[in-house]
Parts: C-alpha cells; sequence; structure tokens
C-alpha cells in the first residue's frame, strides 16, 4: 500500500523571478561606508545618520543570545546585500509603476485589493517604496499615510524623531542593531484624534533579490479614540543562497484608541525571517494582533504588546505552517503594567514533512497590575511521525490579585476521526483535508476577505496516493 502523504503549501503564486537589469546593488557586508552610501541615497538629516552608525557600532559589539531559538550560523552577512533598488521614481499612479514590478504586484492581487476594499496601497518592491496612494476622503481627515523617508521630509521629522526606535532600542538584541543600521522603506501612518477609518490600509513587501535583505520599517501612531485595520503582506520568491528579513515594526496606540495589525508573512524556505514588532498600549485602548507564518526557512517572531495604561487589552490570534526544511519559532510577549488590563492569545500551529514548529508566550503581569487577566491558549497539529511542535509557555505574575492561566494541546491526526469520515463516505486524503482546514478556520475568519482567501490558498492540503 503506497503512502498517503499531505503536499506542502503550494507557493507556485510566489515563486516567480524578476531580472535586476538596471538596479542599484550597493556591495555586500556591513561596513559605515554601506551605511553612509544608504543614508546618503536618501537624503536624511544628520541625526538618523548618527543613529544609523552608532547602531552599526553596537550589532558588531553584540553576540547573539545563547541557547535561543533555532541554529542561525547558514547566515552569513557577509554575503547580504543590504541594499537593493530598481532606480524608478516612488509612483502614485499605478500606470507609472514599471512594467516588471507592476505584473508582480497584479500576479500578487495587490491592485484589485486596493480598488475593493482599502484604503491606501504601498508597496514596497526589494529596499525601496515603488508605489504609494491613498483614498482622497481619507487624507482630508488628516490622516498621514507615507513612507518615514517621505514624512523626514514633509513636515513630520519631529513627530518621527520623537516616536522612532524607541520602543525597539537597537540595544534589544543583535539584529534590532542591525536594522536601524541600514533600514530602508516600511510605512509611517498618523491617525489623528477621534478619526474612525472606515477601510483598512495596507502594505505589502516584496524581496525579489537573490543574496538580499529586507530592512522596512513600519511606524504607526493612533490618536486618542481612533480607530485603524493595517494590512502587512510578505513575500518572496525561492533561491538557493540565504535571504534575510529584519523588519521593525513600532505602533503606538493612545487613550480609548483601537489598532488591528493583520499578517500574512509568506517568505520563501530560503529566508531567515528575524522580524521584530512591538506595540504600546495606553488608557482604554485596544491592540489586535492577526499573525499567519506559513514561508522561511527560519523564524523568529514574537510580537510583543506593552499594556501600559489602565484598561487597556490586547488580543493575540496567529497560526503558523511549518513544512520540510522549516524551523519557525514564534509566539508573543504581554507586558501587563495597567490595572485593570487584559489579554488573550489563541494560536495555531500545523508542522509536516519534519518541519519544526515552536510557541513561546511570554505574560508579565507588573507589581501595579491590579485585577490583571491573561488567558494564553494553543494547540498544535503534527500531520506526521517526523514532524516536531513543541509549546514553551513563561509566566511572570508579581500581583496577587491578577489571574493567569495558559493550557496547550499537542497531538496528531486522530485514526477514529478519519475512519468516521470515511464511513459518512470521505476517501482519506478528504478526510484528512477536511480535518487540517477545520483546525485552521477559527485563525482565517479573523483575516480580511482578501488574506484569508491567501492564507486558504497556502494551506490547501492536496492528497497524493491511494488505498489498497
Amino acid at each position: 500500500m503506497s503512502k498517503t502523504e499531505i503536499a506542502d503549501v503550494d507557493r507556485s503564486l510566489y515563486d516567480f523571478i524578476k531580472p535586476e537589469e538596471g538596479f542599484e546593488r550597493i556591495e555586500d557586508g556591513l561596513t559605515p561606508e554601506v551605511v553612509k552610501a544608504i543614508s546618503e541615497k536618501k537624503d536624511e538629516p544628520e541625526w538618523m545618520l548618527k543613529m544609523r552608525l552608532e547602531a552599526l557600532q553596537k550589532y558588531h559589539q553584540m553576540s547573539m543570545a545563547d541557547n535561543w531559538g533555532p541554529d542561525i550560523n547558514g547566515l552569513d552577512m557577509d554575503n547580504i546585500a543590504t541594499y537593493v533598488a530598481s532606480g524608478s521614481k516612488q509612483a502614485d499612479s499605478w500606470d507609472d509603476v514599471p512594467t516588471d514590478i507592476k505584473d508582480t504586484f497584479e500576479r500578487l492581487g495587490i491592485p484589485e485589493a486596493e480598488r475593493e476594499s482599502l484604503a491606501g496601497v504601498g508597496a514596497q518592491y526589494d529596499s525601496e517604496i515603488v508605489y504609494h496612494n491613498m483614498r482622497e476622503e481619507v487624507a482630508e481627515q488628516g490622516v498621514v499615510y507615507s513612507t518615514i523617508e517621505d514624512a523626514l521630509h514633509e513636515g513630520y521629522e519631529d513627530m518621527i524623531h520623537e516616536y522612532f526606535g524607541k520602543l525597539i532600542p537597537m540595544t534589544d538584541h543583535k539584529f534590532a542593531a542591525l536594522h536601524y543600521a541600514v533600514w530602508s522603506g516600511g510605512s509611517f501612518v498618523y491617525v489623528p484624534e477621534g478619526v474612525d477609518m472606515p477601510y483598512p490600509l495596507q502594505s505589502y513587501f516584496r524581496l525579489n533579490a537573490a543574496g538580499a535583505g529586507q530592512f522596512e520599517h513600519t511606524l504607526i501612531i493612533v490618536e486618542p479614540g481612533a480607530n485603524l485595520h493595517f494590512i502587512e503582506g510578505c513575500s518572496a520568491p525561492k533561491y538557493y543562497v540565504a535571504n534575510l528579513h529584519a523588519g521593525a515594526v513600532e505602533l503606538y496606540v493612545k487613550d480609548h484608541a483601537r489598532l488591528r495589525y493583520s499578517t500574512i508573512e509568506n517568505w520563501s524556505k530560503n529566508m531567515y525571517n528575524l522580524n521584530t514588532k512591538r506595540a504600546r498600549v495606553a488608557e482604554d485602548g485596544v491592540m489586535e494582533w492577526v499573525s499567519g507564518s506559513f514561508g522561511s526557512h527560519i523564524s523568529y517572531l514574537y510580537p510583543t504588546t506593552i499594556l501600559a495604561g489602565d484598561r487597556s487589552s490586547c488580543e493575540f490570534t496567529g497560526i503558523t505552517f511549518a513544512g520540510n526544511t522549516q524551523n519557525l519559532d514564534t509566539g508573543c510577549k504581554v507586558i501587563m503594567n495597567g490595572k485593570d488590563t487584559k489579554a488573550s492569545v489563541s494560536t495555531k500551529s500545523i508542522s509536516k514533512s519534519g518541519g519544526t514548529s515552536i510557541f513561546r508566550s511570554s505574560v508579565v503581569v507588573g507589581r501595579k497590575a491590579d485585577n490583571a487577566t491573561a488567558s494564553v491558549s494553543c494547540q498544535s497539529l503534527m500531520l506526521d511521525d517526523i514532524s516536531r511542535s513543541d509549546t514553551i509557555p513563561a509566566m511572570e505574575v508579581n500581583n496577587p490579585t491578577a489571574r493567569v492561566g495558559h493550557e496547550a494541546t499537542i497531538g496528531r491526526i486522530s485514526d477514529d476521526t478519519i475512519m468516521y469520515l470515511m464511513s459518512r463516505g470521505c476517501s482519506e486524503e478528504e478526510a484528512r483535508t477536511l480535518v487540517v482546514n477545520g483546525f485552521a478556520n477559527p485563525i482565517s475568519k479573523e483575516l480580511p476577505l482578501e488574506y484569508a482567501v491567501e492564507m486558504n490558498n497556502l494551506i490547501k492540503l492536496e492528497m497524493e496516493g491511494a488505498i489498497g
């Protein structure tokens, strides 16, 4: 009898490569000259260049944390280009985007999504934003959605200087220092007080170049009483050399404000995804994370929420799919400092073909966080005997009035379940597909429509083999 298997995520939509003819590629390696060249291209203020050079020095001084996460010795920074750009100017009309780049984003569905359901779109190709646009009625409300580079030259330098690099300091870890040395692209969003955004904003990041890194920085400030849904998508074609993603996301949610941050990360299996995300939530503010991690060879990804204000809250909903050659070390961290704060974490992971999925959660309750409440739930599904799934919870409770709970389930598809479904007319392949899709469905329902479709396509499980 041949063995029934579940196929890997179908990446045919994403594994196409465009030529780099005419592109600018700064030499590989990490030197002051490389950093200065990036800063000069962007015509940055002196304080930003100073910050870059300080971060480069910190990067060279810092070592990797011992005994933490998967092995990343296969990543050689001497062979990573930190800046690659098409040379075309940023366009605010889709017709003005170069044909090859336009074709890439059209295949990924970006223009269609913009027309149907988005308030604004930013599209980054390698190291630079190539397209940025926002609905006129949104801009009229005072909403700012641009690149950080543009914002620095359009009257927002003081605001960026106040917030940039404050939530995630360059000393946070070695790759945070690397990020601040060579960052490029990303998004700057400012939502004024009381503005309720009826449609999401979306940024999509495409890394096309082989042996390169992408280091975008996202800075979002949601003023008191405002509401925003921000969507982030990422993809890259597969190469046989290492690529690196070391972006940073800093989110500020003010009093009574709400921010939902939805992400589908679909990097290729040669990618080292060492991304850092952090949010600070003020009094009565709400932070919602919806996270899908499907690609990359190695991932370190632990979005952090600091519940600084009284009655602030956060929800984290995530799913991870780890296939052959993938080691995805993901999770989240919640720091509860305000009184009557609430946190809810719900994650699911799927591993197959020897893939490893590790979930790390950290809940820290401060001494003054009276009546803090937190719950963490992790469910893991392994589809064969050679895959691995681990749950590593950490809880530090410094207030006796806090209520913190954790539950985890790790297991395989039940033979009894498969037999029952087969008795109702399903083939074995159909039965297994139903179980896995049902397992992932609660996460899919939390995503915006176009990303729910993308996620369902990514985890479409094609059954191979026959019975008998």
